[in-house]
């Protein structure tokens, strides 16, 4: 009522100057200033409210987008299955606070798992592919004692999402023409079925060593307690998931032990594409293997590093969604439950 009844009383205190007041009858130069102040007045309050109106829905746009980032990306406990974690996401549109990357971290009976993906595009219209995935994650972690069953529960979860988004948007055309067909994913000649997502799934288990399964995306590196700087190179990726299925073997890849006073630092591709102002790529080895020098070496300050550095060189504009996880073990037994200390995301 009161957005609706300020501009309605000041519109009709101008019509009533105008059809009542003498002075707005003459045509004198003084009249015509005054009626001039009245209408002017008016409109600047006009203008006044309906500003100070989308200032309030654009806040409360972004306590909602705030809200989701939390439900999707849930902020990492400082600690997790012994290992101390920490992590950033910055979307690429600037109106938007979730993108197209996701991560989880989470510790089981079988050591903890990890997962890191990037969605192909980003803002919202990825959403829904990052809440479907990780909620596949979350459950699959507890539910499967092999890495590679995991994996296919999240190619299940995604053609299912794809094949339902597919019908959604065909909905609103008219009737799907393959309404009551089971297929293993969407519509070939849809354009839904070219979305893909890139997946890294790591398990570490309680003695550190760590098992890999990549699809298409980024290998991790590995920091050495020396202050080496190496990636976890295990051979061709698999392709990501989506457009093409799963091969009917999926040997998980052993990257070694990760050895107390040792970190790995996982990424989306965003990182190593981001370019300056001249075009040139950001050196991720490089700036890793000045961050790694920092004494005490932990994840929160290589993160702040990297992280200040990519801002830096990209003058706080990437050109696409970008997401760092630091993972570090720095003693403690790899497998054991955290507590719920909360640590806050960095900025």
């Amino acid at each position: 009522m009161l957005a609706l009844g300020l501009p309605t009383m000041w519109g009709t205190m101008a019509l009533t100057y105008k059809l009542v007041c003498p002075s707005a009858e003459q045509e004198s130069l003084g009249a015509r200033l005054v009626t001039g102040a009245v209408f002017f007045a008016v409109g600047t309050a006009l203008m006044l409210h309906v500003r100070r109106a989308l200032l309030g829905e654009l806040r409360q746009a972004r306590r909602a987008a705030g809200a989701v980032q939390n439900a999707l990306l849930r902020p990492l406990p400082a600690r997790i299955g012994g290992l101390a974690t920490a992590a950033v996401q910055l979307s690429a549109d600037r109106g938007t606070a979730v993108g197209g990357d996701l991560y989880e971290v989470i510790a089981t009976d079988r050591g903890v798992r990890v997962v890191m993906g990037d969605v192909r595009g980003h803002g919202p219209a990825a959403i829904g592919t990052v809440a479907a995935v990780l909620g596949c994650f979350r459950e699959a972690v507890h539910d499967e004692a092999e890495l590679a069953r995991v994996l296919r529960r999240l190619d299940r979860a995604l053609a299912r999402h794809l094949r339902e988004r597919s019908r959604a948007e065909f909905s609103v055309r008219g009737p799907h023409p393959l309404d009551g067909a089971v297929l293993d994913g969407p519509d070939p000649d849809d354009p839904v079925a070219e979305e893909f997502v890139t997946v890294l799934l790591l398990e570490i288990r309680r003695d550190g060593e760590v098992l890999a399964l990549n699809c298409g995306h980024p290998w991790p590196h590995l920091l050495t307690a020396d202050g080496g700087v190496r990636s976890l190179d295990g051979g061709e990726p698999l392709p990501p998931l989506g457009p093409f299925p799963l091969p009917a073997e999926l040997p998980a890849t052993d990257c070694g032990p990760l050895l107390p006073g040792e970190a790995l630092f996982l990424h989306t591709d965003g990182v190593e594409d981001a370019r300056d102002a001249q075009g040139r790529f950001f050196s991720l080895p490089a700036v890793l293997a000045e961050a790694v020098r920092t004494r005490p070496l932990t994840a929160q300050s290589v993160l702040r590093a990297v992280f200040t550095q990519l801002l830096r060189h990209t003058r706080g504009r990437p050109a696409d969604d970008v997401t760092l996880l630091v993972l570090g073990n720095d003693g403690c037994r790899v497998g054991h439950r955290s507590g719920p200390a909360v640590a806050r995301r960095v900025t």
